[in-house]
């Protein structure tokens, strides 16, 4: 795994995943596999029946020169047509988006998980942490206890 967008489990709803491949350049994937990637302020956005990437930010390739392209560049996802055609539809409901979850290495490709995701709302968040927080005390209650 290359890079990881863990704000996106805090303040979404995961729905569906996909995986996408992406269309790099070279130096991009030397500096992925150097492991120097941002996905944080990351989102998909879907123009004439392609799907896009915007705001990933890939470092430039410290060796490379003139071929380093822009680190926060727009990049195309390389989906079949039936899943752009599900990932439009899911997005024109209201309160549905896309977010990119991590990527990574399969094989020698680089792909991305991506995923139709609902916004959550404070109280969702708040709900979620306080879950999570009982769980970690049952565990340790348990672990002390054995």
């Amino acid at each position: 795994m290359i890079a990881q967008n863990r704000k996106a489990y805090h303040d979404y709803f995961i729905d569906e995943t996909f995986q996408a491949g992406i269309s790099l350049i070279g130096t991009e994937v030397k500096s992925l596999r150097a492991g120097r990637c941002n996905l944080k302020e990351s989102y998909v956005r879907i123009e004439n029946g392609s799907a896009f990437i915007e705001g990933m930010h890939i470092s430039p390739y410290e060796q490379g020169n003139i071929f380093n392209g822009d680190p926060v560049r727009k990049r195309r996802l390389l989906l079949h047509r039936t899943e752009i055609r599900r990932l439009h539809a899911a997005i024109t409901r209201e309160g549905f988006t896309i977010v990119p979850l991590k990527i990574y290495f399969h094989k020698q490709y680089v792909k991305l998980d991506i995923a139709i995701a609902k916004g959550k709302k404070l109280y969702d968040k708040r709900d979620t942490d306080a879950k999570k927080s009982q769980e970690r005390d049952v565990r340790r209650a348990l672990a002390a206890r054995n």
